[in-house]
């Protein structure tokens, strides 16, 4: 080799830097020379944007759900105060039925006192008249001395005992009138005194009802006020936590290419699917066949057919199709003798082609239970140099928690 092709092999693998902690070969910056490099994100912003969404959007949720139960609270509290207000209406009805049949009453009162106090007045001019003359005797006196005029006297007389007898009739009559007009505004007044108790009662009922009906609405309202609130900064906290997810996937895209997204580790890897862990690596007793065999790699369970499962890390698809016991299965090249597989994926779930180069963290697939399997789930696998290897220790030091 000559010396200027050394040299230039030299510099080539200058710009290939090799992971030493992993012996991965690592990408070069997919940033182009003519654009800004974006502003590092780390995802500990963008899981504090999530959580503070999170977080905010339980409390309104919670908030939400006191609206609701103050609401019914109000429709039962004005419910009970509308009704309270039927009952004083009624009350007050009967009472204004009642005033009007004690004014009547008291009229006629008033008409038979005022009949008896004209025959109070007649019987007393007679009285008078009859003093005036002397009386019974005067007339008898008038008769022995004026015997002349004894049918003109005796005409008096007997007109005047009709006049007495007949006011002495017209009083008798005002006073029971009187009397009876009298007890029966005494009972009226009676029903009224009982109507205006009861009145007074349903008012004050209604004004307690409507009360705890205004207060429920204030406390309806408060919560209305704060819910809206919530829902606003909800709104621009989740605006901020995508914004924040959008820079961090950009800056990730620019380091490790395009199709980057998740959370991604310092070295590059992404957690392959989310769940629980299930079966671990290692000899185990097949459910299916009954035998001790080698368990490959890492189950991840939990998430249900159809859910996504991403790129470990960047690479090359070399296989993607079915493998038997694995069911429909990728396999990434991802460089530096370390390639992961991906089995038991659902039917038409392969969403990546064998040549086909991949970002850390793309989805390549949909979770399924095709081939050896009894449920939904992803078995992951990790080959180093071709040979099996436990992942879930392999990611760790990758700065991966399997089943988070």
């Amino acid at each position: 080799m000559s010396r200027s092709r050394a040299l230039a092999a030299s510099l080539a693998l200058a710009l290939v830097p090799v992971s030493v902690a992993t012996g991965v070969i690592v990408p070069p910056s997919y940033a182009s020379s003519s654009d800004a490099t974006p502003p590092e994100i780390t995802w500990d912003q963008v899981a504090a944007a999530q959580a503070s969404v999170a977080a905010t959007k339980a409390l309104a949720d919670k908030i939400k759900a006191q609206v609701a139960a103050l609401q019914a609270s109000v429709d039962r509290a004005q419910a009970d105060a509308d009704a309270k207000g039927q009952v004083y209406a009624k009350a007050q009805d009967a009472y204004d039925a009642q005033e009007y049949v004690v004014q009547k009453l008291q009229g006629q009162a008033d008409a038979a006192h005022k009949e008896a106090d004209a025959a109070k007045k007649t019987a007393g001019q007679l009285l008078a008249q009859l003093a005036k003359s002397g009386g019974a005797d005067g007339l008898t006196a008038s008769l022995l001395t004026n015997s002349g005029q004894a049918d003109q006297l005796l005409s008096k007389v007997g007109y005047m005992s009709q006049i007495t007898d007949r006011s002495q009739q017209v009083y008798a009559k005002a006073l029971r009138l009187q009397k009876g007009a009298q007890a029966l505004t005494d009972q009226a007044d009676a029903a009224k005194a009982i109507l205006a108790q009861l009145k007074d009662a349903a008012q004050t009922a209604f004004a307690a009802a409507q009360a705890a009906a205004d207060a429920a609405a204030a406390a309806l309202t408060s919560a209305q006020a704060t819910f809206a609130d919530l829902s606003a900064k909800l709104d621009a906290l989740t605006k901020q936590a995508a914004q924040t997810l959008a820079g961090y996937n950009e800056f990730q895209a620019a380091k490790w290419g395009p199709g980057t997204a998740g959370h991604v580790s310092a070295s590059g890897w992404a957690n392959p699917a989310n769940g629980y862990l299930g079966d671990r690596f290692g000899m185990r007793f097949h459910p299916i066949y009954h035998v001790w065999k080698l368990h490959t790699g890492q189950d991840i369970s939990g998430t249900g057919c159809g859910t996504p499962i991403y790129a470990a890390h960047s690479g090359t698809v070399t296989y993607a199709g079915p493998n038997g016991d694995l069911g429909n299965f990728i396999q990434l090249d991802n460089g530096g003798g370390i390639s992961t597989g991906y089995g038991h994926i659902i039917a038409g779930g392969i969403l990546v082609r064998i040549g086909q180069h991949v970002a850390p963290g793309q989805q390549i697939a949909k979770v399924g239970s095709t081939g050896g399997s009894l449920g939904c789930h992803l078995h992951f696998i990790v080959r180093i140099n071709g040979a099996l290897t436990d992942p879930l220790p392999f990611m760790r030091d990758r700065g991966i928690t399997l089943g988070s």
